[in-house]
């Protein structure tokens, strides 16, 4: 089968290449992959992976064959998936728990942008607990997670701050649903309409060290990304005497354990359905043009999401 491998020759160190066809485990239901989705972590993992891995995290298709065990979709089920790497190819072998139905009116390539963008950007916003008239301030507001958290954050009932690095892409994030929009390289700007209840961060640097600093008493700073630096200072007297404020490390990978995917999936696949929640796709290619779309990503070429159509 055709499949996406790292391949040092190619832009972005991504190309098309033969891969073995996947046998799924008793739990597992192999899938007919439509659409993928790229996210800047599995780009940056494959500028340093051998030749020959197969990575990818976000796929959209359809159910070839069910799991052994009978859990999770039948054969034809239209379903989104997610996976720690191999979803980049033309069949893969999904855990059922990882796995959920799509409704007739999402499209897979609308469903192929929600697994590690929206996945992180509910879960992370659960950390918060409920969110009702709360201040939420959400950095890197116009890529993929931060768009997703902006709309699920304000459906929550949340006061939204989001930052954005350019003036440009101020309009996105406010058509998201954000009450506020500032625009800055270190955050700063935020201060003002601060404090907050509830930090998403992805930044990293500068952004995340000032951002410590604007917690209200008993507030959480999520972080879960560095798309500007992975290291940064803070003032910790400020930060302690605040009282109760966290900071807390997430990583997707780790929270599906106790809160599987597919549960998620589900609900983020039916809030689109209902017209609540709206992917922001600014690239949609073939999978052929899956190096030069990843260079995009990483030269931050886009917003939001880029969908790659499969065998296409």
């Amino acid at each position: 089968m055709r499949a996406v491998l790292v391949d040092k020759g190619a832009p972005a160190n991504l190309s098309l290449g033969e891969a073995g066809q996947p046998t799924p485990a008793a739990s597992e239901a192999l899938v007919q992959v439509s659409a993928i989705s790229l996210n800047r972590g599995e780009v940056r993992r494959a500028q340093m992976a051998e030749p020959g891995f197969n990575p990818g995290w976000d796929l959209a298709g359809t159910v070839e064959q069910p799991a052994a065990d009978g859990t999770g979709p039948l054969t034809g089920a239209r379903v989104v998936g997610f996976l720690p790497s191999g979803a980049w190819a033309e069949l893969a072998a999904v855990p059922t728990n990882s796995l959920a139905e799509l409704p007739e009116n999402v499209s897979v390539e609308q469903a192929a942008t929600l697994p590690v963008a929206g996945l992180t950007a509910l879960y992370a916003l659960e950390r918060g607990g409920g969110l009702l008239g709360r201040s939420v301030l959400v950095t890197g507001a116009s890529g993929g997670a931060g768009h997703f958290a902006v709309q699920l954050a304000r459906l929550a009932g949340a006061r939204v701050v989001a930052l954005v690095r350019r003036e440009e892409h101020e309009e996105l994030v406010r058509g998201a649903g954000a009450h506020e929009v500032t625009v800055s390289e270190d955050a700063e700007s935020a201060r003002r309409f601060g404090p907050y209840h509830l930090i998403l961060e992805s930044v990293g640097g500068k952004v995340l060290g000032n951002t410590l600093g604007m917690i209200a008493p008993g507030g959480l700073c999520v972080s879960f990304g560095v798309s500007g630096a992975a290291e940064t200072t803070f003032d910790v007297r400020d930060f302690f005497l605040t009282g109760g404020a966290r900071l807390y490390g997430f990583i997707l990978f780790h929270e599906v354990l106790a809160h599987p995917a597919s549960d998620g999936l589900a609900r983020l696949a039916g809030l689109v359905g209902e017209g609540r929640l709206d992917p922001h796709i600014s690239v949609e290619a073939s999978w052929e043009q899956v190096g030069e779309v990843a260079q995009q990503l990483l030269d931050r070429g886009y917003t939001g999401k880029a969908v790659l159509r499969v065998g296409s």
